[in-house]
């Protein structure tokens, strides 16, 4: 077996709970297999798959991204392995990952629409059912506010979004760092108080994380960071 398939099976059995110490190149594997694998069960045209997952590299890849990267989507499929029994429709998470931070421009406030718009056209070029495609559109939608959804699916992937709240401090502080890096062309005394405005959002939320699994894992954690953080933006 493979060295990068066995890391992914050991992923699914839950005997490797982290990925991140993989290098870049690993990553990519992981993540383009993981790709490949749900395209080819819509369509055979292997030049329009390469074409897909070459899209979303470059994209993912771009130096102007510090947090929404391919490290991101990595830790993102981590997080949805884990709870995968708990899934209805798996193929539309798997393409709400690959594409709900596919179109990210910090200056503009409709990246997730565009994303989602995205994201419909390049399903409906593979023929993916209309069902899931619409599926797809409203969770990457639902990551914009994270609220809550009547669709389980749905709070399952935002609370995958939104795990890196609830990870430990050296792991946070990691993550908000690299989201400044994404706002670097904004000084402190603008960047500050829209950042305070956002983890407010998060901290007068009844719940944070919508679905118990990450709720029970994530929530006390996450609080306990966002709280840190709006003091350092003080």
């Amino acid at each position: 077996m493979p060295e990068d398939l066995s890391i992914f099976e050991r992923l699914i059995t839950g005997m490797a709970p982290v990925i991140s110490w993989l290098p870049v190149n690993k990553i990519v594997k992981v993540l383009k297999k993981t790709f490949l694998e749900l395209l080819i069960k819509y369509t055979d045209n292997k030049n329009l798959v390469n074409e897909l997952w070459n899209e979303i590299e470059t994209n993912y890849s771009s130096k102007k991204r510090h947090y929404h990267t391919l490290q991101h989507l990595e830790s993102l499929l981590i997080q949805c392995i884990k709870i995968k029994r708990e899934i209805r429709n798996w193929d539309a998470i798997l393409f709400t990952l690959y594409y709900h931070d596919v179109v990210y421009n910090p200056l503009k406030s409709n990246n997730e629409e565009k994303s989602a718009e995205l994201a419909e056209i390049r399903m409906k070029k593979i023929s993916v059912p209309d069902d899931t495609i619409k599926l797809c559109k409203r969770q990457i939608l639902a990551t914009k506010s994270h609220s809550k959804s009547p669709d389980s699916d749905t709070n399952y992937f935002t609370d995958t979004d939104l795990s890196v709240l609830g990870q430990n401090w050296k792991k946070y502080s990691e993550y908000y760092k690299n989201v400044r890096k994404e706002y670097r062309i904004y000084p402190d005394l603008i960047y500050n108080p829209g950042r305070k405005k956002v983890l407010t959002h998060f901290l007068e939320m009844d719940r944070i994380f919508k679905t118990d699994i990450f709720y029970k894992t994530f929530e006390a954690q996450a609080k306990q960071n966002i709280q840190q953080e709006m003091e350092l933006l003080s």
